[in-house]
């Protein structure tokens, strides 16, 4: 039996569209759906009950706590995790799924909703799409499906926010597989000033994670960041990108000074693709 796993912190607002669409075309006992639920102050937990799947409500917000408490009640493999904002079909979970018969780890191809955001936001990203590490990677798609034997590699998640990048650090490139028949379709921030607090959550998270890897407090080759990456595989093969790439630095090097200063980070989300599918 394949479980899921969902971590969600005051996730009401996309919660239940995430279960309709994971479960529409599910046979009774199919999967196995936890959503966790933790430090929320919304209704989170009561629109995940509403849909029939197993709740765990938790008083502290953490993704790392919240992922542990799954783990202690999924039932099988197997196991994909999954953030409440993204819209996986029943066909993609199995497609998934059955691709752990084939690779230890597997995740979906990405796709971006950029539709009505502002400029720099569209232009950043215009670069960041292309970068190679969102092609060998499992990060950046807010789905990860492991077999069994794959999710042996690790005990706990450690507490620490860039699990994606935790995971993605235990398997080789071609322990990967990305699964062409499914698109996780991310929702990209819908303003500047969103795209810059998520870059400043993510590089900070990331920093951490590349910290403790080189303390040995975790046990995980962690990838070192590609920093001229946009420039030699991106805009230097495709150079009508450069006007774009212009606005792709000035964000990333803003964000990665206030990175710095920030100190360690607390588990978040972008509120404001939140908001956009609450309204």
């Amino acid at each position: 039996m394949t479980s899921v796993v969902i971590a969600a912190h005051n996730e009401a607002a996309v919660i239940g569209r995430c279960l309709d669409t994971l479960l529409a075309d599910a046979a009774p006992g199919e999967f196995d759906v936890t959503v966790v639920a933790n430090g929320c102050s919304d209704d989170t937990a009561r629109v995940a009950r509403d849909h029939g799947v197993r709740v765990i409500d938790l008083p502290a917000p953490g993704k790392a706590g919240a992922l542990n408490a799954a783990e202690a009640v999924a039932a099988g493999f197997p196991r994909v995790y999954l953030d409440a904002d993204i819209n996986l079909t029943t066909s993609g979970l199995r497609d998934l799924a059955a691709a752990c018969a084939q690779a230890p780890a597997a995740t979906a191809l990405r796709g971006l909703d950029l539709a009505g955001r502002p400029l720099l936001v569209r232009a950043y990203f215009s670069v960041h799409r292309h970068l190679p590490a969102l092609r060998t990677g499992l990060f950046g798609r807010g789905v990860i499906a492991l077999s069994e034997a794959g999710r042996a590699r690790f005990d706990r998640f450690p507490d620490l926010v860039a699990d994606d990048l935790f995971v993605d650090s235990l398997f080789t490139v071609d322990e990967k597989q990305q699964v062409t028949t499914v698109t996780s379709v991310v929702a990209t921030p819908r303003r500047t000033g969103d795209l810059i607090r998520r870059l400043i959550r993510v590089r900070a998270g990331n920093a951490a994670m590349r910290a403790a890897a080189a303390r040995g407090e975790i046990t995980a080759d962690v990838r070192a960041a590609g920093r001229s990456s946009w420039l030699k595989d991106v805009v230097l093969r495709r150079p009508w990108l450069a006007p774009a790439a212009v606005a792709y630095v000035g964000i990333t090097v803003y964000a990665a000074l206030r990175a710095r200063r920030s100190g360690p980070v607390d588990w978040g989300h972008d509120t404001s693709t939140r908001e956009e599918a609450h309204a």
